[in-house]
């Protein structure tokens, strides 16, 4: 490396985010940026650890250790220090199509897996990341690439979020003629209408790439679902080999006492009907509105970490957001070694935002809903709440059992379900005919693909079940190097 004391002499530095309290005013996103000069001494803190786990992409008791599109980062930090910032847009697109992507929306593994954080804080990977690729396209260096020739090959990709737009780029770089299919306004998926703007932008920096893949020869057709509005058959006659990376957007229910009441909604609903809200100012069908109301939001994970960032920017009375789980411990628990997935106790945006406006992080924990109640309209009014002890069963399973006079009543007028997702939907895959697992999931093998259809090939969520966005990077990217090796005999994709 450039600096082979740099670990030793620099510490940890992260640019600060935007004030909590003023970005409560508007969409744009969070995060600042830092000078230069302080992003090569960071670079310069990766320390040259011989065996790098930061890009080995492995899951380690069940968790993403490393990073799963295994970026090249020892050599993009070193080529950030030496000041080689074109050199290191290089390499990251060597591994990585959307590193404006997963630079803003990745937990980021390949920290928790760097060498230096078994006893320091680790390289800042994900900052340096980003800081690479924004200044790309800064400097005009990020342009079309439309492959020639073409092979005459035509590929449907089905779905228009991570794992489809990874699969599109890589098969569309191969030589095929790609066109994606959206049942929403916009391309994107996940990343268009699952996560809020603040987080991630979506005219600069997603509408950007999508705009680089159409110059790039990518068609993106929208508002069409398959198998409606184009049939399975017609998909399977007029396209030489299909990639499926519908996601997994079937939602986790809470089937309690009073779920039909009005004011229940799932996350889901309540963040696409906001984003379109805010991309289309006239546009405000289906907007679920939080404010002057008391919002209890269920489930402690990303999804509902949007759920109150979104809820304090429409201006909500109060929040509450309950998690199940305990609360983790401020340091890596013995059972939870590196390099495993740091289990271990954050504050993410959403909850930094609720401490500044109310004084506290808004998570309680290990506490479960156990009904909901209405008044004489058929509103949601309240969530009852008990607290939960995690205990072995007969089976030797954890699971979660109710404390006695533990029990609490919040005022809601609104409740989000954030809990998950089960799986993806599954009238196309009946359509289709496609078989699946005991998971409802596509049945395909990693790194295979395949499904029991001959040139039909899944990727992502869909046959993963829910996951990070950066593993359907990885997926989709794997689909369109099996998909280009059916329909040519063999590949040059990585």
């Amino acid at each position: 490396m450039g600096k082979p004391t740099g670990f030793i002499e620099f510490r940890r530095e992260l640019p600060a985010d935007r004030d909590p309290i003023s970005r409560l005013g508007d969409w744009k996103e969070i995060h600042l940026h830092l000078p230069e000069e302080n992003l090569k001494t960071q670079g310069a803190r990766c320390m040259d650890c011989g065996v790098p786990f930061c890009h080995t992409g492995k899951l380690v008791s069940g968790m993403a250790s490393g990073c799963p599109v295994n970026n090249l980062i020892p050599e993009w930090n070193d080529l950030v220090y030496r000041g080689l910032w074109r050199e290191a847009l290089e390499r990251l697109h060597k591994t990585n199509n959307f590193p404006e992507f997963t630079g803003r929306v990745c937990p980021a593994p390949c920290e928790g897996s760097c060498v230096l954080g078994i006893n320091n804080p680790p390289v800042t990977i994900k900052n340096i990341e980003v800081s690479i690729i924004d200044k790309g396209w800064k400097e005009g260096w990020v342009t079309p690439q439309a492959p020639t020739p073409r092979t005459g090959k035509k590929v449907a990709v089905v779905g228009s979020g991570p794992a489809g737009l990874s699969a599109a780029a890589q098969l569309n770089k191969a030589g095929h003629t790609v066109t994606v299919f959206e049942r929403a306004d916009r391309p994107g998926g996940l990343l268009m209408y699952g996560i809020p703007n603040m987080k991630l932008d979506k005219e600069e920096v997603v509408l950007r790439r999508i705009k680089l893949l159409e110059d790039e020869g990518v068609k993106f057709v929208c508002n069409t679902s398959v198998g409606t509005d184009i049939t399975a058959e017609q998909l399977t006659k007029e396209f030489d080999a299909t990639v499926i990376c519908t996601g997994a957007t079937k939602p986790r229910d809470l089937p309690i006492e009073g779920r039909q009441l009005k004011g229940i909604h799932f996350a889901m609903d309540f963040l696409t009907a906001n984003t379109r809200a805010v991309l289309d100012e006239n546009d405000k069908a289906g907007l679920i509105s939080a404010e002057g109301k008391d919002v209890v939001i269920i489930g402690g994970g990303d999804t509902g970490t949007d759920c109150v960032g979104t809820s304090l920017r429409h201006g909500c009375n109060s929040l509450v957001q309950v998690e199940i789980l305990p609360k983790p411990p401020l340091n890596r628990a013995k059972d939870n070694p590196w390099p495993e997935w740091p289990k271990t106790y954050k504050m993410d945006y959403g909850q930094e935002e609720a401490a500044a406006k109310y004084g506290d992080d808004p998570r309680v924990y290990v506490t479960t809903a156990t009904h909901f109640e209405g008044d004489a309209d058929g509103n949601v009014k309240a969530v009852h709440t008990v607290e939960v002890e995690w205990a072995k069963n007969d089976k030797g399973q954890f699971i979660p059992k109710n404390i006695p006079g533990t029990e609490r009543v919040m005022p809601a007028q609104l409740v989000l379900l954030a809990m998950g997702f089960l799986g993806p939907e599954q009238p196309l895959l009946d359509a289709l005919g496609v078989e699946r697992d005991a998971r409802s999931n596509i049945k395909a093998e990693h790194e295979k693909y395949t499904t029991s259809l001959p040139g039909v090939f899944a990727a992502g969520d869909c046959r993963r079940g829910q996951s990070l966005v950066v593993w359907a990077f990885n997926e989709g990217r794997g689909a369109a190097r099996e998909c280009d090796r059916f329909l040519m005999g063999s590949t040059d994709l990585p």
